[in-house]
């Protein structure tokens, strides 16, 4: 697959061809047979890409988990689908080649597995007093790092417009791992991530599919509320992971590692089988929803 150059000049191009595609994808859609017959599941992170951690756990181990028992519950109970896994143990790959597979394979649906997390913040205090030179009282100040625990829910991401000064800190971190990547100035040639225009121009590449992926990624949403989960809602955001998907795309955050309950949730056999089964809920409902 020939990587798609992401520069200024190729904005509009990029634009009209996009137009194009979401209008040929419509027609096809109505004027032929649609099965779904091939899944791609990625567990997000892995190898080098890994360093986000809850009290005991690594967001990848969790990924990759919940990314395999996904895949065999597809397998188990919807026979007329393929499931194709990214990864199936901890291994690295670039975010270009997690598409790359979807779309040689000519996947009908790409998931992608993720936990979330909240920042570390920085709090300055006063741990004491001392004398100054002048035998002045001065404060002792002393810096606390430490992120919020208390957190809490679910979200699922669509590749959509957004500005890269207006993503959180949890979009930064997964577009992050195209800095892991040896050749990412050739696998992504020009992406800035402080160019408002580069985000624009990944969002536009994955526009084809929107409806659909969002479609499938409000059921995924309404399945976790069934089952009592914080709802963080559906997002659109600039996901380099999505953004050159040739067909409908999510990404979902199953819970904060951050958070200790959740933790232990998503990893516990009952969370990864209520996880799992919503997800599963939800690919059955989209399927039978768009199937002709």
């Amino acid at each position: 697959m020939k990587n798609i150059p992401l520069v200024r000049p190729n904005a509009i191009l990029v634009i009209f061809i996009c137009a194009a595609l979401c209008l040929f994808a419509d027609n096809q859609l109505l004027a032929q047979e649609y099965k779904i017959k091939t899944i791609v599941i990625d567990a997000g992170h892995g190898g080098k890409d890994g360093s986000t951690r809850g009290l005991y756990s690594t967001e990848k181990d969790v990924a990759l988990k919940t990314a395999l028992r996904l895949g065999k519950l597809i397998q188990d109970n919807v026979k007329d689908v393929k499931v194709i896994f990214t990864r199936s143990d901890d291994t690295f790959i670039p975010l270009y080649e997690r598409i790359k597979m979807a779309n040689n394979a000519k996947a009908d649906i790409f998931i992608s597995i993720h936990c979330n997390d909240m920042p570390v913040k920085a709090t300055r205090y006063i741990s004491g007093y001392t004398k100054n030179k002048k035998g002045k009282k001065v404060p002792v100040y002393k810096t606390r790092y430490a992120k919020s625990t208390s957190t809490r829910g679910v979200e699922t991401f669509v590749s959509g417009f957004g500005r890269v000064d207006e993503q959180d800190e949890a979009i930064k971190r997964e577009n992050a791992a195209i800095f892991l990547e040896d050749n990412y100035k050739e696998n992504y040639d020009g992406f800035n991530p402080d160019d408002p225009e580069s985000a624009i121009i990944l969002s536009l590449m994955k526009n084809t599919f929107r409806t659909q992926s969002l479609k499938l990624a409000k059921m995924i949403q309404d399945e976790y509320v069934s089952v009592g989960r914080v709802n963080r809602g559906v997002q659109e955001k600039s996901l380099a992971v999505l953004a050159r998907a040739g067909m409908p795309a999510i990404l979902t955050e199953i819970g904060f590692i951050s958070n200790p309950d959740e933790e232990n949730y998503m990893n516990s056999e009952e969370g990864q089988s209520e996880i799992t089964n919503c997800i599963l809920k939800a690919i059955l409902a989209y399927k039978q929803s768009v199937e002709i």
